[in-house]
């Protein structure tokens, strides 16, 4: 009998122009093609594919990397409309994109009206230690008060990317009715 390969929709959102790079694509390009470019500057959403491997089962995640966000820019319908989970990230060397997390965050939850989302807040750059403006206490603590997973990654150094993806399918699956085999995606109601 065949293994049911499972799909998922993920959005990876960000505060755009985050020093010299924005980490939600950064991360992303990490993950999906295993490089980094230190001079890569998106100006345009971008979709991926990836397979992975959670729990035994094979996920495929389509991955929707923005182009970067600002907090007075309206939240795009495909970010909310078909996604089963979200990937929020920030630069651990910018306050300012920590703040863009909850903010992003709070966002989400007024577009599509619900109250919980499957949801990952990651602190990029992990290995500019010098430069940290948000420690990581200040991240646990926005990912407890949002049930959302957290971890601190480093697209340059490869430092627990992969990682960032499992978490938001652990994130998705433990919302899970026992009964229900494919996640409702959010359904926005557009007005």
């Amino acid at each position: 009998m065949p293994v049911e390969v499972k799909r998922r929709k993920i959005a990876v959102l960000g505060a755009r122009s985050v020093g010299e790079q924005r980490p939600p694509s950064s991360s992303v390009k990490q993950f999906v093609e295993k490089q980094f470019i230190d001079s890569y500057y998106p100006t345009i959403e971008r979709a991926y594919v990836k397979s992975i491997i959670y729990k035994g089962n094979e996920y495929v995640l389509e991955i929707f990397d923005t182009a970067g966000q600002d907090e007075f820019s309206p939240l795009k319908a495909q970010y909310a409309i078909g996604i089963h989970g979200y990937v929020l990230v920030y630069s651990i060397a910018s306050s300012n994109s920590f703040e863009m997390v909850q903010i992003l965050h709070d966002k989400i939850i007024d577009y599509c009206g619900v109250t919980d989302i499957p949801c990952v807040i990651v602190g990029a750059k992990s290995d500019l230690h010098s430069n940290r403006q948000v420690q990581f206490s200040e991240l646990e603590r926005v990912a407890e008060a949002n049930n959302a997973a957290c971890v601190e990654t480093s697209a340059k150094d490869d430092v627990n990317v992969g990682r960032v993806f499992q978490l938001c399918v652990q994130e998705i699956e433990r919302r899970l009715s026992n009964n229900q085999a494919v996640p409702q995606a959010n359904r926005c109601l557009l007005q």
